[in-house]
């Protein structure tokens, strides 16, 4: 059994459809757009009976074909995609078999108020995706940074609590700032039915002979005024520093403490907000290693980036779904093009397109439940549209016949 391949299908006339979709599309189209296609084919009969049957041929990232049996899926789930090819401009159509005017004559009744949601759905989640950007590029900007454990620990006094990192400062008068209590010589123990709160102890002798602030001189002095052994072994409050692992613990480092040590305070730790930071960090790194920096626009005017491609497209997902619910049909040559090409321009801030997108939306939930589309695709018809094309072409393949209208 050959491999399927685009050339083969080319060759032995199994392509039913093949048509430029996209912003060529739409009409909004730049010097830099790319030129996505995709096709519908029917496969050889042998492949249905037997085990060869594939339902998509991905010819490359911009380049996709579904066989005739999951092109009708789709469509009765109203996929856009699918749904806008099968309404494609003339000017777009690259090659189409007669038996698929079968479908075409057939189009508008795949037109339901699924749309609703696989259209609006879609914008949906455009709208997240731009969302997610901007909480993404404001940690690029500065307003989130790289933390580690010791941010998220506070320090207990009465009914306040206080940063570990500022509480552990000294402020003499008259002499630099100093850390008093250094993260490595302290040591911690959970405190009894309380949640992430912990006793602190610190071991001065150990930060006072061994701590890196202090020069070598002063070290050595101390050592002379302490006994030995100079360290109690704690293993400090939290590992921080030597890696750009964010999630590598989200635990603090529990110790040994000998008996008749006292604790110098009592400390919580907000593991839910460090997770939470891990978390946004990690998506963030992997944004920045997979971006494509070509989609996004920097405004001189708002002096924001956005992915002004992703919101031309959710504004005119919305439009198109408005359009549908109004029984107008699917208008893929866009006549509002020159307003979508300013927003992936970035000629409006991301803040009033979101607005805007949230407030087109809930008026699409008006049209829509007004409108007397019908509720879903009859199953019926899908049926009958593969059995009779796939009768046809058979019969006609097997006759060696050409297929006319």
């Amino acid at each position: 059994m050959e491999k399927i391949t685009y050339e083969y299908l080319k060759e032995n006339g199994l392509i039913l459809f093949e048509t430029i979709i996209g912003s060529q599309a739409y009409g909004t189209q730049t010097p830099t757009s790319d030129v996505d296609k995709k096709f519908v084919f029917i496969l050889p009969q042998d492949y249905i009976l037997g085990t060869g049957y594939i339902e998509q041929l991905n010819v490359n990232a911009d380049y996709t074909g579904w066989e005739i049996k999951r092109f009708l899926e789709l469509m009765g789930t109203n996929n856009p995609t699918v749904l806008e090819l099968l309404n494609s401009p003339e000017d777009c159509i690259i090659s189409k078999h007669p038996l698929f005017d079968l479908i075409l004559e057939h189009k508008d009744e795949f037109i339901t108020k699924i749309c609703k949601n696989s259209f609006g759905g879609y914008a949906r989640e455009q709208i997240g995706k731009a969302k997610g950007l901007n909480k993404k590029q404001n940690i690029e900007q500065g307003s989130v940074t790289r933390k580690d454990v010791l941010d998220f620990v506070y320090v207990i006094q009465g009914e306040k609590t206080i940063p570990w990192k500022v509480w552990c400062i000294e402020k003499p008068q008259f002499s630099r700032e100093y850390v008093k209590y250094e993260n490595t010589f302290c040591g911690v123990v959970n405190v009894p039915h309380a949640k992430d709160v912990y006793a602190v102890y610190h071991d001065e002798p150990a930060q006072a002979c061994f701590s890196e602030e202090l020069s070598e001189e002063d070290r050595e002095a101390n050592k002379k005024y302490y006994d030995e052994p100079y360290s109690l072994g704690y293993k400090g409050i939290a590992k921080v520093g030597g890696s750009n692992n964010a999630g590598e613990s989200n635990q603090l480092r529990l110790s040994s403490i000998p008996k008749g040590e006292t604790p110098i305070c009592n400390i919580i730790f907000n593991k839910d907000g460090y997770t939470a930071h891990c978390k946004d960090y990690k998506e963030y790194m992997e944004w920045i290693e997979n971006r494509n920096t070509q989609r996004y626009v920097d405004t001189v005017k708002h002096g924001q980036q956005i992915d002004g491609k992703n919101m031309m497209h959710c504004i005119r997902l919305i439009r198109m779904a408005q359009e549908i619910g109004r029984g107008e049909g699917i208008k893929v040559r866009r006549e509002d093009a020159a307003e979508l090409l300013s927003i992936r321009r970035g000629e409006i801030d991301l803040e009033s397109l979101i607005t805007m997108a949230d407030s087109e939306i809930n008026k699409m939930g008006e049209i829509f439940d007004n409108s007397d589309l019908p509720e879903k695709v009859n199953p019926e018809l899908v049926n009958k549209l593969l059995v009779s094309i796939r009768r046809r072409f058979y019969i006609l393949e097997s006759k060696g016949e050409n297929v006319t209208n």
